[in-house]
């Protein structure tokens, strides 16, 4: 599985077989984590590894009551150190790039948990207090992402994503320049003109053969537009 496929078909998971990890698998996933960016490189983290039944469910008690979250083999999590980012970058870095580097942490963590057959769900719904006294973390950390993980016992659908006219903004798309309007218009010819999904489908024809029929329809119909247009041009070159 690359990169790509990983990112794609990765999918949030509520229900796990009782099987035990391996540790190695625990291992490249901690290494994933760990390799994330941090502002500075300051890598301002600590993973709470909890495997006790009794904290795990006391965990997912202080996650809102989901029950579901205590059958996971393993939870980890993550807790970010806000002093250490206050010391370099003060109030910024304490409230705010210390919630970014742990987010990143997740993410590679997620997705190195499915590109080796094991799955997870971003738990953000909790009580601080609650997870910070059942895993006696103290006042130098502070929880920013709980993580059960475990092999799936279920098989979730696609969910549904904005398109990508909805989300990309090109410089000569904002609106008065505030950044406000922004409907991409011609949506193949721009995002092919920035040589943008041009890479992405090069890069990923043998990824997209295993994705869902829509995800298939949508890069051959991408394709066939970027084809029509290149003959377009090279039409209008000759006259």
């Amino acid at each position: 599985m690359d990169a790509i496929e990983c990112i794609m078909t990765r999918r949030s998971i509520r229900k796990f077989m009782d099987v035990e990890i391996e540790r190695t698998k625990l291992g490249i996933i901690f290494e994933a984590g760990a390799k994330a960016p941090s502002s500075g490189n300051i890598q301002n983290w600590k993973f709470f590894y909890v495997t006790q039944m009794d904290l795990k469910q006391k965990i997912a008690d202080a996650c809102v009551q989901q029950g579901w979250i205590a059958t996971a083999p393993v939870i980890i999590v993550i807790a970010s150190e806000p002093d250490k980012a206050s010391q370099f970058y003060g109030v910024r870095g304490e409230r705010l790039y210390s919630i970014q580097n742990c987010a990143a942490v997740a993410e590679n963590m997620l997705l190195a948990a499915h590109a080796q057959g094991l799955s997870s769900c971003w738990i953000s719904a909790f009580n601080e207090e609650s997870i910070n006294k059942t895993l006696n973390m103290g006042h130098r950390y502070r929880p920013q992402v709980v993580l059960p993980l475990g092999y799936p016992d279920e098989t979730v659908p696609e969910p549904l994503k904005l398109r990508i006219e909805n989300l990309v903004i090109f410089e000569d798309q904002r609106a008065g320049g505030n950044g406000g309007g922004g409907r991409i218009k011609d949506l193949d010819w721009a995002v092919w003109h920035y040589n943008v999904l041009g890479r992405t489908i090069d890069n990923t024809q043998d990824s997209a053969k295993k994705l869902s029929k829509a995800g298939r329809r949508f890069f051959d119909l991408m394709r066939e537009r970027f084809n029509k247009k290149k003959n377009d041009e090279k039409e209008n070159q000759n006259k």
